[in-house]
């Protein structure tokens, strides 16, 4: 059984439970896109091909839904997390790997300083994506251990979110459920046509 991260302030199954209830109610579009669990073997695949075990909130997650259905268009729905869609473990694989490739690179080329923890790091396992590649990512370093940032491209250096999947999923429920704005992020909750969530600025 796959188990919420020991310690972790905010229980993830509650919290996605509540969010995923509250999709189902009134952004039914959003709760369409997403997709089946990930099998356990597909899961230990992804921890297999990344060579270090994954954050068991991310698992859990997994677990219930291998991400959504791909978007095409900032019109469809699936983006209900912050503007983010969340990515099944095939695309799990691919970032993890682009963002270690870069750091790799970044010590090979000697600006380490510029970029390794900064904006790309092999310990940082991106979980979503939105429409124009920006990701959000749960840190594996032991200092760090399960901090979720938010990685924009261009951006000098990487958003602290939240000290867990657990924290930030209780935020969004906050949010959503008073439809109330996140001030660190700078953005509201809003139902776009009764059928998906939108985050706007504000």
């Amino acid at each position: 059984m796959i188990k919420s991260g020991s310690g972790a302030a905010y229980d993830v199954q509650t919290s996605w439970q509540k969010f995923e209830a509250w999709l189902r109610r009134h952004a039914p579009e959003d709760h369409e896109a997403l997709r089946p669990g990930a099998s356990a073997a597909k899961l230990a695949e992804l921890e297999k091909e990344i060579g270090f075990p994954v954050n068991d909130d991310l698992l859990l997650l997994l677990s219930k839904h291998n991400g959504v259905v791909p978007r095409r268009s900032s019109v469809e729905a699936g983006a209900f997390l912050f503007g983010y869609s969340l990515l099944d473990t095939d695309g799990i694989l691919e970032w993890q790997r682009n963002l270690a490739s870069t750091a790799r690179e970044a010590v090979e080329d000697d600006y380490e300083e510029e970029v390794v923890g900064r904006t790309a790091h092999d310990r940082w396992v991106p979980f979503a994506q939105s429409l124009t590649g920006d990701l959000l990512f749960i840190d594996h370093r032991g200092e760090h251990y399960g901090d979720i940032g938010e990685l924009s491209f261009g951006d000098p250096e990487f958003l602290w979110l939240g000290p867990g999947i657990g924290a930030v999923l209780h935020d969004l429920c906050e949010s959503v459920e008073g439809m109330s704005p996140l001030r660190r992020l700078g953005r509201r909750p809003s139902i776009h046509e009764g059928r998906m969530l939108e985050w706007v600025a504000g």
